[in-house]
């Protein structure tokens, strides 16, 4: 008979041999689900468990809801005599799941011969150890969907460390043929040993829901928030892999109390050449991969860059085909793209604050390691480290290397919380009455408050001639900027508005900061209706529809810097509130 253990926690004994409960010698009952959270919970004592660990664990394979769970912990409460409002035993992590927070003792009672709980083993540490690399393939773990707006994201969960981990893989993802692979596999096993670690597809890839128009990095944010919303996370690292990384770091700077640090790997700050960036493929190409798109797309496309090492190897080329082919359609393939070459994100590293570890491997055939310097040189205090290597995929190769960097510096990290910089886009819109009208100032500005919290926006404040307000998402504020100028005539008002994002200090009551200042003098520039942004704006909305006319270079602000300066304007219908 094997030894099961008996978990001591104040007057109670929680015996697994005989799945039984006493309270100082008493029997305590409890249904067997109801002792299966509980021996979860105390086996765990001290770590958050999350609902979706719980669901995993105590109902494998069978789908539940939530009111399953909270029928057991209040089953539970009841037979250990806690109360929730002020907890002994269980203590409620507000929609994200139960932490055990008495003190737990292991012993051992030569009873039943084995425990009658699911065990869900932990996540293998996969080090260099290990060996080869398995070749059956593993078992992905459970699907589910979070709602981003009316579309659904396709997430994966898996592990129980300590810190929350959110992968964003390049280009196109396929969540379930990421597990096909057993290299792929092995790299996210060994994650999912020391973190949490959350996965997704982005919309219209892989599992997601497709839709008719690609995303912007804008949507693909809210895309991550409503998955780490569905987790229960509030912060989380994250981990951006090729064009990933763009997104992550917008993220990070967006949301800097949300991301507890930024992981760039084989990433890149812009897509395309430039004259200041001349690592970047020339846009000539750039349609020269286009073309290899819409004629090679349903073979392995790209891969002779991704992967030198594994570009030879039959079993890895099926794979990559049939991973691309699923992770999204030949036209999905070609817009995103399409998209991701106007890419620059460039102006927002300076803004990034939370600790940062950007890895390159010194040959990297699709992404020059340049580009991963310049990251690391315009982000501050970030960490660089430059691995040997061809192959651009993170598991092709020597993946243990670059794990290794991963988890020491996830190791190392503080846990307290971000500061009060935030990455935000302003909005200034100076309003000029209009020549014998009466401006209804005050009937406009209750128009303009329901129009900026449409647009998921901040109103700041109103001066003597004009407003302020602050966006999370530029293409956001530009239709905002937009159907404020086309309401504001019915008011006796023409609308000039300004709009900059950039680092802005928040006091949790209003920013301040350069961006401001920036926002009210690219207003002071436009014209009757017009909507100026610069250049840091336009570079930010790649993919969102919207359309701009170059109005040159200006000095901004009182700065000797000349900015170039765009008119935006869109082809898309813009929302009015009634």
């Amino acid at each position: 008979m094997l030894d099961a253990p008996t978990l001591v926690f104040g007057p109670f004994r929680l015996d697994v041999g005989n799945a039984t409960l006493e309270r100082a010698g008493t029997p305590v009952a409890l249904t067997p689900k109801a002792f299966s959270v509980l021996h979860h919970l105390a086996r765990h004592a001290g770590r958050l468990v999350t609902k979706d660990e719980f669901l995993d664990v105590v109902w494998p394979g069978v789908f539940v809801g939530d009111a399953a769970l909270k029928v057991c912990i209040r089953e539970i409460r009841k037979a250990l005599g806690d109360d929730p409002q002020a907890p002994t035993y269980i203590q409620t992590a507000h929609r994200r799941g139960y932490r055990f927070v008495a003190t737990v003792t292991l012993t051992t009672s030569p009873h039943a011969d084995a425990p009658l709980v699911h065990e869900q083993p932990a996540a293998p540490a996969l080090g260099r150890a290990v060996g080869s690399v398995p070749t059956e393939p593993f078992t992905p773990p459970p699907t589910r969907y979070a709602q981003s707006g009316d579309v659904s994201i396709a997430y994966q969960v898996l592990g129980h460390g300590s810190i929350d981990l959110v992968f964003v893989m390049g280009w196109v993802s396929h969540l379930d043929y990421f597990w096909r692979e057993p290299s792929f596999a092995r790299f996210l096993t060994r994650l999912a040993s020391f973190s949490r670690l959350i996965l997704f597809d982005k919309r219209g890839t892989g599992l997601s829901d497709r839709v008719s128009d690609l995303p912007t990095l804008e949507q693909r944010m809210d895309d991550v928030r409503a998955v780490m919303e569905a987790v229960g996370s509030e912060r989380a690292a994250l981990m951006g892999v090729s064009e990933g990384g763009p997104l992550c770091s917008l993220f990070a700077t967006t949301y800097p109390s949300r991301t507890l640090a930024l992981v760039m790997i084989g990433s890149y700050a812009r897509r395309l050449w430039a004259a200041d960036y001349p690592w970047g493929p020339t846009r000539a190409e750039r349609e020269r991969f286009f073309d290899a798109i819409r004629t090679g797309w349903g073979g392995p496309v790209g891969l002779e860059v991704r992967a030198p090492s594994r570009a030879a190897d039959p079993a890895f080329r099926e794979w990559w085909s049939t991973y691309l082919r699923m992770g999204a359609s030949p036209g999905a393939a070609l817009t995103l793209t399409r998209m991701n070459a106007e890419i620059d994100v460039r102006h927002v590293l300076s803004a990034i604050r939370v600790p940062t570890l950007v890895l390159h491997r010194t040959d990297d055939q699709c992404l020059k390691v340049d580009e991963g310097r310049y990251l690391a040189s315009h982000i501050p205090n970030a960490t660089f480290v430059e691995l040997p290597g061809d192959d651009h995929l993170p598991f092709v190769g020597d993946q243990d290397a670059m794990l290794d960097a991963v988890e020491a510096f996830l190791a190392r990290l503080p846990h307290e919380a971000a500061g009060d910089r935030v990455l935000a886009t302003i909005l200034r819109t100076r309003l000029i009455p209009k020549p014998g009208e009466a401006a209804a100032r005050d009937a406009f500005d209750a128009h303009a408050r329901r129009e900026i919290e449409w647009f998921r926006g901040r109103w700041l404040d109103r001066g003597a001639d004009g407003l302020n307000a602050a966006f999370d998402g530029p293409a956001r504020a530009i239709r905002c900027a937009a159907s404020l100028a086309a309401a504001a005539s019915r008011y006796g008002l023409t609308a000039c508005s300004g709009l900059h994002t950039g680092e802005c200090v928040d006091d949790g009551t209003s920013l301040s900061g350069p961006a401001v200042s920036m926002a009210a003098a690219l207003a002071a520039l436009a014209a009757d209706g017009e909507v100026l942004v610069s250049r840091t704006v336009k570079d930010l909305v790649a993919g969102a529809g919207l359309f701009f006319d170059d109005r040159g270079a200006h000095a901004l602000d009182g700065d000797d810097q000349m900015w170039r300066v765009f008119a935006a304007r869109t082809l898309q219908p813009t929302f009015v509130a009634g």
